[in-house]
């Protein structure tokens, strides 16, 4: 583990690997899950504001999700989550005409339509915040619909927490990311030592 403030941090962000390929996986992770996506409480009235200018790339079935239910719900944990589509889609997908699944949000933030991404669990995976007491845990979450994410970033030697370079910076800041970059020097310098003295 590393701690660099008020968050302990899994040694799994720098060992394992990960590097999307949507072209494969056709964005799974955006469809299968028991439930939506992790909200902040503040990022609902974010997804609410956002919501007039994504509505007509949305699915006519998520639209009648969210005129019932609204953009998130409260899960069987306890947690605020968005809102999903008979169990799977967050209500948020959308396809581009090579089936691949996306989000409609990170789509308009791109065409200039809004300042809001999407929201942070989305952008922070696999990376998985729990927040405790006196700390906060950033941990790896290992998924089988990301099996091609995982061999690619092994294949091109890109370890979690540089993958998710942005969306960490966006969470923590660009001081604790160079905290955790000299962490990151110093628990391989420490396994170098070891490795010499076997």
């Amino acid at each position: 583990m590393i701690q660099i403030d008020d968050t302990i941090i899994s040694l799994d962000i720098i060992d394992k690997y990960f590097l999307c390929d949507l072209a494969k996986c056709k964005g799974e992770c955006c469809v299968e899950g028991e439930s939506g996506a992790p909200l902040e409480e503040e990022e609902k009235a974010k997804l609410e504001k956002v919501l007039p200018i994504i509505w007509n790339d949305l699915s006519p079935e998520a639209q009648a999700v969210i005129k019932v239910q609204g953009v998130s719900y409260v899960d069987s944990d306890g947690d605020l989550v968005t809102s999903i589509v008979n169990g799977k889609n967050c209500v948020f997908t959308c396809y581009d005409d090579q089936g691949v699944c996306k989000c409609a949000i990170e789509k308009a933030y791109k065409e200039g339509k809004t300042d809001f991404y999407k929201p942070l669990s989305c952008h922070l995976y696999p990376i998985r915040l729990t927040k405790y007491t006196n700390f906060t845990a950033v941990n790896y979450h290992d998924w089988d619909v990301c099996k091609v994410a995982t061999v690619v970033g092994r294949r091109e030697k890109v370890p979690v927490y540089k993958f998710l370079k942005e969306p960490l910076i966006r969470k923590f800041g660009e001081a604790w990311y160079k905290a955790l970059e000299e962490c990151v020097k110093e628990v391989k310098k420490q396994r170098e030592g070891v490795k010499s003295q076997k």
